[in-house]
C-alpha cells in the first residue's frame, strides 16, 4: 500500500510541469466602443381627447384669508387666471375667470365626477367673467375632490386645466 502510495505522489508530481514559455506579442489595446447615437428628442405629446391627460396650465394656487378667504391660480408675475373667493355675507363662493374681451353664456366645469355649465356675469368687456355658487353647491366638492384636475372653459378664454389642490378646499370650508 506504501509502494503505491508513493507510486502514486511520483506520477502527480511529474505531471506538475509548468507551462511552456512563449513570447509575449505586444497586441494594441481594442479601441473603446464608440458612443450610443444620442437618443431621439422625445415625440411631441399628441392632444387626447381625454381631458385628464391634458397638461396643467402653468401656475400655482396661493391662498389668502382676506375678505373670507381667496384662492387665486395664476404664474407669479403675470395676471392671475382664476379666483375662487368666499362672500360670507351670502355664503356664496365667486369663481373669476380673467377675460380679454365679451363673454356670454355659460363657464363649463369639468371633473372627475362630470361638467356642469355655471351661468357667468360680466361687469364690462375685458372685466373678469364672474360665476356664483352658494356654499353649499355639490359642484364646488366635485372641484375640490376631482383626481389631481379640473378643467374650467369660457368661450373666448384659453381653456384651463388647474390642480385640485388644498386650497380650492379651503376657500370652500371658509365659506361653509
Amino acid at each position: 500500500m506504501k509502494k503505491q502510495g508513493a507510486v502514486l505522489t511520483m506520477l502527480l508530481l511529474a505531471s506538475c510541469v509548468a507551462p511552456p514559455q512563449t513570447h509575449a506579442v505586444h497586441q494594441p489595446r481594442p479601441a473603446p466602443p464608440a458612443p450610443p447615437p444620442p437618443a431621439p428628442p422625445p415625440a411631441p405629446i399628441s392632444a387626447s381627447s381625454d381631458w385628464r391627460d391634458w397638461p396643467m396650465t402653468p401656475g400655482d394656487w396661493r391662498y389668502s384669508a382676506e375678505g373670507g378667504g381667496v384662492s387665486r391660480y395664476g404664474t407669479a408675475g403675470q395676471a392671475t387666471e382664476l379666483i375662487l373667493r368666499c362672500d360670507r355675507s351670502a355664503r356664496a363662493i365667486l369663481l373669476s375667470r380673467a377675460a380679454p374681451g365679451p363673454v356670454s353664456g355659460a363657464m363649463t366645469i369639468q371633473t372627475s365626477s362630470g361638467a356642469s355649465a355655471v351661468a357667468v356675469t360680466q361687469a364690462a368687456p375685458g372685466a373678469p367673467a364672474e360665476a356664483r355658487l352658494p356654499a353649499t353647491s355639490p359642484l364646488l366638492d366635485q372641484m375640490a375632490f376631482s383626481r389631481g384636475r379640473f378643467v374650467v372653459t369660457l368661450a373666448g378664454t384659453a381653456r384651463l386645466v388647474v390642480p385640485a389642490w388644498p386650497e380650492v378646499s379651503r376657500v370652500i370650508e371658509d365659506c361653509r
